[in-house]
């Protein structure tokens, strides 16, 4: 078995643990990108309001630049206006910042609770584990370790050249600034630059795209279980007393249902008169004895008897019978000889009635 490969794909139990211990399919680089695109969205939007709160702000600078007019007995009071501006530009940005960035944790993650990992473990804070820890962590041969510096790396180069390109399709523009007025100056080189941050959101975005495909296929393969741990696993659920519980309660449910269903092509109902009740059918062309459809004590018998009552069907009172017929015969059970004369009265009877 510590040979086996691991060619199956992770039960659902499996992957509860694993989940559990924190473990699931994550991407720094994904996550990071959708911030990125997050926080310049945020301000592309609220740059008109960020721009009239510093306007306003430069305003009241300028405008309040006599000494003569500061309180010396409240000297915080000069900063107060700053202290404002400042919350109306950073609040709103900082509120959406936080309501995106948990909807993009949940987007990744999911409903994650991890149990196992909240668990206080004592062994990690040992000297000697925090000192593997770190080594592990710069440790520059270690495989993880390299593939992330190649991945900063291969980053770094995309967006360099991604840069370069948007700087060299744009040269003439920016080269006839000069001697242009600060105005359609400020407007160009602001143009240039934003079709620059846009430019490297989109290549962040596909290369995080790509981490997140790529970590999703290293966890699937992390988690692959063995022939053999898949099948240790549904032995141990098969013989989990819940499982087998909630397995055998769903199983007479379904009994039940189908057994109340077929009250309604029953011939007559003996009961005895209150806890027990029997359905009985007699069909001569398919069964050559009669047959019980169904049967049940207390609450179950009480709704057999009220489905024979909404469907007209006959409820003969026979308390010997009905015991007898509900201990000997199963449901979808043909009656016993020493029971056919007493049955054959009772269905002598519904017949005599319904003028059979």
């Amino acid at each position: 078995m510590a040979n086996e490969e691991r060619t199956e794909s992770a039960t659902p139990k499996r992957r509860e643990k694993e989940r559990d211990k924190g473990n699931i399919a994550k991407s720094q680089d994904f996550t990071s990108s959708l911030m990125l695109t997050l926080g310049v969205g945020l301000l592309y939007m609220l740059s008109s309001s960020i721009l009239d709160n510093l306007e306003a702000l430069l305003h009241h600078t300028f405008t309040h630049l006599n000494p003569n007019e500061i309180n010396e007995l409240n000297p915080m009071g000069i900063f107060i206006p700053y202290a404002e501006v400042t919350s109306k530009i950073l609040l709103p940005f900082l509120f959406l910042l936080c309501v995106g960035a948990a909807l993009i944790l949940r987007l990744q993650t999911g409903a994650l609770f991890a149990k196992e990992a909240l668990k206080p473990n004592l062994e990690r804070l040992s000297p000697g584990n925090m000192v593997k820890m770190l080594l592990k962590k710069f440790n520059f041969f270690e495989p993880k370790t390299m593939m992330e510096f190649v991945k900063s790396l291969a980053k770094l180069a995309v967006i360099g050249l991604v840069g370069f390109n948007v700087i060299n399709k744009r040269k003439g523009d920016l080269f006839a600034t000069i001697g242009m007025d600060v105005n359609t100056s400020f407007a160009v080189v602001g143009s240039v630059i934003l079709e620059l941050i846009v430019n490297i959101c989109i290549i962040l975005l596909i290369i995080g795209i790509i981490d997140k495909k790529f970590q999703d296929y290293q966890y699937e393969k992390s988690i692959k279980m063995t022939k053999q741990e898949v099948k240790d696993e549904w032995k141990n659920l098969e013989g989990d007393p819940k499982i087998k519980s909630k397995v055998r309660a769903f199983q007479m449910q379904i009994m039940q249902q189908k057994m109340m269903s077929s009250v309604k092509e029953s011939d007559v109902v003996v009961v005895n008169p209150t806890h027990y009740a029997v359905a009985i059918k007699y069909d001569p062309e398919n069964t050559p004895v009669p047959q019980v459809l169904a049967k049940g004590v207390d609450f179950i018998a009480f709704k057999i008897r009220e489905i024979a009552k909404n469907n007209n069907i006959p409820i003969v009172e026979n308390k010997p019978l009905a015991q007898s017929l509900y201990k000997l015969v199963p449901i979808g059970g043909i009656i016993p000889q020493e029971l056919y004369v007493a049955v054959a009265e009772v269905l002598r009877f519904v017949y005599s009635t319904k003028g059979k």
